[in-house]
Formats: C-alpha cells, sequence, structure tokens
C-alpha cells in the first residue's frame, strides 16, 4: 500500500509540473486562435471555433515584427557561432593545463555569470557609444556570447576532462598539431557537449530582452522587444494578434529544443560521468 501510494504522489507531482509549465504554452497557443471576445471570456471556453485572423492581421499590420525574427535568427545563429568557438577552446584550456592562476580564472568566469545582466549594463553604455555599435547585431552577438561563454565552456570542459589524454599522444606521434587534434580528435568525441551548449545558447539568445532592449532601436530589434512595442500601443492590444506573434516566435526555438533533447540528455550524463 505504501509503494502505492508513493506511485500517485510521484504522478500526481509529475502531472502538476506538466501543468505548472506547459499550461501557459498552451494557454498562449490556444488564445492565438480565438476570436477577441473568447480571449478572455468568464469561464474561459476550451471549445471554439479556431480562426486564422489573428496570424493574417500580424502579417498585414506588423511586418516589424518578422524583421525582428530575422534579426533575433542572426543574433542566434552568431552568437552560438562565437560562444561554441570560444568555448571549446578555453574548455580544452581548462581541462589540460592545471595551474593556481588558470583554476582562478575559471572560477572568476563563473562568478562573472552569476551577475544580472542589468547590472553590466550601465558602464556599456559609454563603451558601445565610442564604438558606434549601438543598434547593430554584432552588438548583440558579443555580448550573449559573452553572457553565456563561461558556462558553456565548464560544459566542455567536463567534456574533455573525461576524455582519455592517450588520443591525443598517439595523434602527437603521428604528427598531429594542436589544430587537427582539437578539429578530428577532441571536437568529434565532445560532440554531444557542443549540442548541448548550443541548445543553451539558443534558447538564452532568441528570448533575451534586457539587452535587446537597451541596445537597439530600429535595425537590429528582436522579435520578443516588438512584441513587447505591441503591448504598449496608444490604440490597444490586440491579445489575439500578441498571442499569434508569441507563438510564432515560440516555435523555431521550441522545435530546436524537442529535435534534439536526446542529444542533450545525452550530452549532459555524459558530461557528468568520468570513467
Amino acid at each position: 500500500m505504501g509503494s502505492v501510494a508513493m506511485n500517485a504522489l510521484r504522478y500526481c507531482a509529475i502531472a502538476l509540473a506538466l501543468i505548472w509549465s506547459i499550461g501557459p504554452i498552451l494557454l498562449i497557443v490556444a488564445s492565438s486562435f480565438k476570436e477577441a471576445r473568447d480571449i478572455f471570456a468568464t469561464p474561459p471556453s476550451l471549445i471554439f471555433v479556431p480562426t486564422l485572423d489573428n496570424y493574417r492581421a500580424l502579417w498585414a499590420e506588423h511586418p516589424a515584427f518578422f524583421r525582428g525574427l530575422w534579426s533575433s535568427l542572426l543574433v542566434t545563429a552568431g552568437a552560438t557561432v562565437v560562444t561554441l568557438t570560444v568555448s571549446c577552446a578555453a574548455g580544452y584550456v581548462f581541462a589540460r593545463h592545471h595551474g593556481r592562476l588558470l583554476q582562478g580564472s575559471a572560477f572568476m568566469m563563473l562568478a562573472a555569470r552569476m551577475l544580472p545582466p542589468i547590472i553590466i549594463i550601465i558602464p556599456l553604455f559609454p563603451t558601445v557609444n565610442a564604438l558606434g555599435l549601438n543598434d547593430t547585431h554584432l552588438l548583440l552577438v558579443l555580448l550573449y556570447a559573452a553572457f553565456y561563454v563561461s558556462i558553456a565552456t565548464w560544459i566542455m570542459r567536463a567534456f574533455i576532462v573525461a576524455l582519455p589524454r592517450e588520443l591525443e599522444e598517439a595523434a602527437s606521434v603521428d604528427g598531429a598539431g594542436l589544430a587537427r587534434i582539437l578539429l578530428q580528435i577532441i571536437l568529434p568525441l565532445a560532440a554531444q557537449g557542443m549540442v548541448a551548449v548550443a541548445i543553451f545558447v539558443v534558447v538564452f539568445a532568441w528570448n533575451e530582452f534586457v539587452f535587446a532592449l537597451v541596445f537597439t532601436t530600429t535595425h537590429a530589434r528582436t522579435a520578443p522587444v516588438v512584441i513587447a512595442e505591441m503591448l504598449g500601443t496608444v490604440e490597444g492590444v490586440q491579445w489575439g494578434v500578441v498571442f499569434a506573434a508569441a507563438t510564432v516566435q515560440l516555435v523555431p526555438v521550441l522545435a530546436t529544443v524537442l529535435v534534439l533533447q536526446r542529444y542533450l540528455v545525452a550530452g549532459l550524463t555524459a558530461g557528468a560521468v568520468k570513467e
């Protein structure tokens, strides 16, 4: 009887977790297919006639949103490439070389990651203005990469530490240089860690709001900033259109996570086990 009760509690906890995490997403997606009068109907109706009017209005009346999606795509791709490049190189150094100064720098880098983004925005302003990087995709790429490269480096370090040094030594005896060892031996074996890092960076960069709000105005505005502007219109908020925009903005990153989910789980568990 005790085991039955424990199983029941376990299933209830799983159900509550699913409702807590998936419920708001389902509510937004469902509301994007509702008429305006049905979105906030009391009591809410689970049965309704779906409509695409909100998506048509989004396409016709908010071209800035789709330009924001393009900006989000450019920034996310750039930040992912930069973060992977830097974290793979740094992770290899931290995994294969030891020293008090090196280890101290690793922990300082991780400690800097704990700072809220808003803290570093004010001192960044004069530097960004002096370099003429305001409202550019390059600025967001560098900011996102700098913000996430610390945790990404620790993830890659965990994977590379688990790889036997004998593979590198054998390749070195055969005449392989450091670049060839990294590209043809280390990175292929640490591919699952790279996938895990890429997923984390994609989710962060695609949804990041604070940096994009402060440092962009027109040219490099990302989708989250445009959606926020749709909430502040003087004509009144078109909630159905806002929910449609949120759904469109959600689909790419959700599809990426679902497709790569098994690689993410396998990668994190592989990096946590040392033979």
